[in-house]
């Protein structure tokens, strides 16, 4: 594991939010390619429970794109902490969570009865008029995803 993925890590909770979501950039493209980010797999299970939206977000996102290298069934263990998400209290959050779903569903096979069934139970009746249609769409369109694989 290179000092530059362990460096890159721990911008994802600099308080300087570019500074951080470079780095999730930086991180997403690396877990794409390599496993490099995947042994951080139980700091970024922790990430979900921050207070921080941003954290949960940036946990959220990573978990999902190591999905294809989870040889230790990691997510497995943690599935049903992300899939509270989908009903985050922060609906840009909730909206992101969903997003990641079917990139969760196509490379772990195994979670897509547990995934589409929390997407179908999802109560969204708490968010915003506003915000409601839009996290509707994109639960409609994860399952879509999701069914087709």
């Amino acid at each position: 594991m290179s000092m530059n993925t362990a460096e890159t890590f721990e911008l994802l909770f600099d308080k300087n939010n570019k500074v951080a979501y470079k780095a999730l950039q930086e991180l997403q493209k690396e877990s794409e390619e390599t496993d490099h980010v995947y042994p951080y797999m139980n700091r970024l299970s922790d990430m979900l429970d921050s207070d921080n939206s941003y954290i949960r977000t940036r946990g959220l996102t990573l978990i999902a794109y190591n999905a294809k290298w989870d040889k230790d069934y990691k997510i497995d263990e943690v599935i049903d902490d992300y899939l509270k998400h989908i009903t985050d209290v922060k609906p840009i959050t909730a909206r992101q969570c969903i997003k990641l779903l079917p990139v969760i569903a196509e490379n772990k096979l195994e979670l897509k009865n547990d995934i589409l069934s929390a997407l179908q139970k999802a109560d969204i009746s708490f968010y915003d008029d506003s915000m409601q249609p839009l996290v509707y769409k994109d639960i409609q369109k994860a399952l879509k995803e999701i069914q087709k694989l």
